[in-house]
């Protein structure tokens, strides 16, 4: 490694470590991204289950712009077990890619562990 000049190692050091900052950054987002469909598809669940609770005769709104349709309760289930499924997919989605970032990041600390291990002079 030493048979290589300093100046190109100097850019694959800094090129190692932009693919940490910037695999952390990603890493944090689809965190919070994945958080946030969480908890959206509990709110979507708790939905179903009070709307399964209640009587059949209830009459129920979904919100349309800023006003209010009259779904029967069947649709508004079908519409909500729907909503739950693709957030479930999107939950699933941002788990293997939180799972691919972070194999990524700790890949590049690795990296430069390595590199500052076997480092001249130390």
């Amino acid at each position: 490694m030493s048979a290589l000049p300093d100046e190109t190692l100097r850019k694959i050091l800094i090129q190692i470590q932009q693919s940490a900052v910037q695999s952390q950054r990603s890493l944090n987002l689809t965190k919070q991204q994945c958080t946030a469909k969480e908890r959206e598809r509990r709110i979507v669940q708790l939905t179903i289950s009070e709307i399964s609770s209640v009587g059949h005769d209830v009459n129920l709104y979904k919100g349309v712009g800023k006003m209010f349709l009259m779904v029967p309760q069947k649709t508004m289930e079908q519409e909500l077990k729907a909503q739950e499924k693709e957030l479930t997919d999107e939950v699933n989605s941002l788990n293997k890619k939180s799972k691919y970032l972070e194999k990524q990041f700790n890949d590049a600390q690795a990296r430069l562990r390595d590199i500052f291990h076997h480092a001249p002079g130390q």
